[in-house]
C-alpha cells in the first residue's frame, strides 16, 4: 500500500484525540485563573542563539508515471541570532560556513539563506512577520534521472538559479490565560505548573518560486491562507526543566499564477489549490533567572493536488537547539519602553 495513503487514518486518529484535549483544556483553563502560575520576564533583554537543520525541501510526484523530485538546498545548518524585549522581539537567520554549510558545493552546488522575523505581543495576542529567501537547490534523487550516476563521486544534478522567496504573517491567539504560550517558543516567560492550550492560528502568506536556466524562465507567485486549531501542552518536572507538546493541523487555500517564458514566447497560468498540513513537535527546556537553553524536534508535512494524478508535498523532521541569556536592560531603552509597556 503506497505511504500517503497509510498517513491519512494515523492523522485522523490523531486529530480526534486532538480535539478532545483541547475541549477539556478550554473548559478547565476559563474555569481556573491564576496569575502566579507563570513568572514573566519581559522587562529583561533575552539575547538568544538556535541551530536547527530544517531544509527548504520540495517533493513533486506524478503518480500515473511512478516518478518524484526531491528538490532541496545545500545546506546542512542554519543558525538564528534573536532578541527579545517587553512586547517585540527579532531574529536574523542564515547559514555560516564555521557550521559545515556547503562544504561539498563540488557535489551539490551552492545555496544561500537569509530569514528575517519579527513578533509582537498583544496581551493573548501574537502577530509574526517574517521574510526569508532560498536560492540554490539540487536534486536529492538524482539517481532516479541519471542510471549511471555514482553517489559521492559525481555531482547531483543543479539548479542554483532556483529561488524561493517568503514574505509571512501569523496571527495567534492564545485561550488559556494560565498557559505560557511565550514560554516555549520565545522564553520570556517562565511556566510554573503544568498547563495547555488552544492556540487558533490565521497564517498568510505571499511566496515567488523562480527559475531561470536552460533557456525556460518560469516565475509562479502564490498567496495562501491556512487555519490551524493549534495544541500545545506543557509538562512543569522541576523547578527548573520542562517537557512541551504540540500537534497541529491546518487547512487552506492557494492561490497561484504562473509565467513560463520560452523563445520568447509567455504562458500565464492561474490555479487554485485546496491545502493540508500537520505537524508535531516536542521540547525540552531549561530556565533560570538568567540561563535558558533547550532542544525542540518538530515533524511537518504539507501537500496539496495540483491535479488528480499530480502532487506537491513537503516533509521535514528537524531539530532545533537553543540556548539564550537574560539580563537587565540599560537606563536609556527602560526609559524608551516605559510609555509602552504599562510599567
Amino acid at each position: 500500500m503506497p505511504r500517503y495513503l497509510l498517513i491519512y487514518p494515523i492523522r485522523f486518529s490523531l486529530l480526534g484525540i486532538f480535539l478532545c484535549c483541547l475541549l477539556f483544556n478550554v473548559w478547565h483553563g476559563h474555569s481556573q485563573q491564576d496569575s502566579t502560575r507563570i513568572v514573566t520576564y519581559t522587562d529583561k533583554i533575552i539575547l538568544k542563539a538556535n541551530i536547527d537543520t530544517r531544509a527548504d525541501a520540495l517533493l513533486y510526484r506524478n503518480q500515473d508515471e511512478g516518478e518524484r523530485l526531491e528538490l532541496t538546498p545545500n545546506s546542512r545548518y542554519r543558525l538564528f541570532l534573536s532578541l527579545d524585549y517587553e512586547f517585540i522581539g527579532v531574529s536574523v537567520g542564515l547559514v555560516p560556513k564555521f557550521l559545515g554549510a556547503n562544504s561539498d558545493e563540488n557535489l551539490k552546488g551552492k545555496s544561500s539563506f537569509t530569514d528575517y522575523q519579527f513578533r509582537f505581543f498583544l496581551g493573548k495576542w501574537v502577530q509574526g512577520l517574517s521574510y526569508s529567501k532560498t536560492k540554490g537547490y539540487y536534486v536529492r534523487n538524482t539517481a532516479d534521472f541519471a542510471p549511471n550516476w555514482t553517489e559521492g563521486t559525481d555531482p547531483y544534478v543543479q539548479f542554483n538559479n532556483l529561488t524561493n522567496s517568503h514574505y509571512g504573517m501569523s496571527t495567534s491567539y492564545v485561550l488559556n490565560p494560565n498557559f505560557s504560550y511565550r514560554n516555549i517558543i520565545y522564553q520570556n516567560e517562565w511556566q510554573k505548573v503544568s498547563s495547555g492550550s488552544l492556540i487558533p492560528t490565521l497564517y498568510y502568506d505571499y511566496n515567488i518560486f523562480s527559475f531561470d536556466e536552460l533557456g525556460i524562465s518560469s516565475k509562479e507567485k502564490f498567496f495562501n491562507l491556512r487555519l490551524s486549531p493549534r495544541y500545545f501542552y506543557t509538562h512543569v518536572f522541576h523547578e527548573n526543566w520542562f517537557v512541551s507538546g504540540n500537534l497541529s493541523p491546518s487547512l487552506g487555500v492557494r492561490f497561484s499564477k504562473e509565467e513560463t517564458m520560452e523563445s520568447e514566447a509567455i504562458e500565464i497560468e492561474h490555479s487554485t489549490y485546496f491545502t493540508r498540513s500537520f505537524s508535531t513537535g516536542l521540547n525540552l527546556g531549561y530556565s533560570s533567572e538568567k540561563i535558558i537553553f533547550g532542544l525542540n524536534l518538530t515533524f511537518s508535512s504539507d501537500w496539496y493536488n495540483e491535479d488528480s494524478n499530480s502532487s506537491v508535498e513537503t516533509d521535514q523532521l528537524y531539530g532545533v537547539l537553543y540556548f539564550g541569556y537574560r539580563f537587565q536592560p540599560p537606563k536609556f531603552i527602560e526609559n524608551t519602553f516605559k510609555p509602552f509597556s504599562g510599567n
